[in-house]
């Protein structure tokens, strides 16, 4: 990180920049080219300051082709504040904080898994607890990005 004067280290604060934010956008690469999609997600940051963040789609498609084909990827996280306004216009900008991290991910496969990992996600994005069917759960492909190379920071 070029600013350390912007870094956030304490793991409380990097929790409180993932609590504001309700899109991650997952970078991956697909036969050379990148690709990049924004995903509605829920997250753990274990004892070891682990990141994991969880995320559902359909089934199929090219996110999941490129996903099974090449399991690193990239990821960022933010949200954007009011300007910050300077008598230089060099100055201008936004507050913002932002996570951006590498990791890798792994499909989950058992139904305890994904139902932990769904609500997880429903907490996170809805701010309440659920719970879901074996249907529901069946119907939906579930994975995760687990990260220990990610830093945050913000303005």
């Amino acid at each position: 990180m070029r600013r350390d004067d912007r870094a956030v280290t304490q793991l409380a604060a990097v929790e409180e920049i993932l609590l504001k934010c309700k899109t991650c956008r997952v970078a991956m690469v697909n036969e050379g080219a990148p690709y990049v999609v924004p995903l509605s997600f829920g997250y753990a940051i274990t004892g070891s300051e682990e990141l994991e963040l969880y995320f559902h789609s359909a089934l199929e498609g090219r996110k999941l082709d490129i996903l099974r084909s090449n399991h690193k990827v990239c990821f960022e996280i933010s949200y954007e504040g009011p300007l910050v306004q300077s008598k230089n216009p060099c100055s201008y900008g936004y507050q913002y904080a932002s996570v951006i991290g590498f990791g890798e991910v792994s499909f989950l496969e058992s139904k305890v898994e994904k139902s932990e990992a769904l609500s997880a996600l429903f907490r996170h994005q809805a701010l309440q607890a659920a719970s879901f069917t074996t249907e529901q759960v069946d119907k939906v492909c579930v994975f995760k990005i687990v990260s220990t190379d990610y830093t945050a920071k913000q303005r």
